[in-house]
């Protein structure tokens, strides 16, 4: 099987978005933000059209993890040093999108947003906001290509990496590419915990 690994574009945004709409079905920061089961796919599929759409896509960071048929089975959604927040306007050109998809729990998707921002370090670093494949990538060396194809690049721009990982047993993966756990984020009102990752170029 191929791994190819290329930007996304606008067309993409769709199949990108379903497929990490079923890699985060079991996140559990999305089934914190999104309890119910049964909606849930559809509202991270919104979620992440709106995130794509208006923040990452403009930042030339997004990538797409495609077979060689050409199926999209994954992506890494990345942010240059020093983008990583979304600006004003974007975030008040999404807000109707982010809000239908979240519906009723738009307070709670703020309440993460707001403890994932105080938490953001401050030093110029590539930002890894979300990475996933599909079911139908899992185990198919997909995400390793992701990441290396922008750890590379942090290499050769002596760039620092940062991430969050919702999982604490997806840990190990990360820290296989050099990642180093710095902290912990703890969600209010009872959410769960995230770990802050980063690491140095090599």
């Amino acid at each position: 099987m191929g791994v190819v690994v290329r930007p996304v574009t606008r067309s993409d945004i769709p199949a990108l978005s379903q497929a990490l709409a079923e890699a985060f079905d079991d996140d559990p920061v999305m089934c914190w933000i999104l309890p119910d089961a049964a909606r849930r796919p559809a509202g991270l599929t919104r979620m992440f059209t709106s995130e794509i759409r208006y923040h990452h896509l403009a930042g030339g960071g997004a990538e797409l993890a495609q077979s060689d048929a050409g199926v999209a089975v994954g992506g890494a959604l990345w942010d240059p040093p020093g983008r990583w927040k979304q600006s004003r306007l974007n975030s008040w050109l999404s807000l109707p999108s982010v809000a239908f998809a979240l519906g009723r729990y738009l307070r709670v998707g703020a309440e993460v947003s707001q403890a994932l921002e105080s938490a953001h370090p401050t030093e110029p670093h590539w930002y890894l906001a979300t990475i996933g494949t599909s079911s139908a990538g899992r185990g198919g060396g997909y995400g390793k290509a992701l990441m290396n194809s922008r750890l590379s690049r942090c290499d050769a721009e002596g760039a620092p990496a940062y991430l969050e990982s919702s999982k604490e047993a997806n840990i190990p993966y990360y820290e296989r590419f050099g990642f180093e756990v710095t902290g912990e984020i703890v969600i209010p009102n009872g959410g769960p915990t995230l770990w802050k990752m980063w690491r140095t170029p090599r």
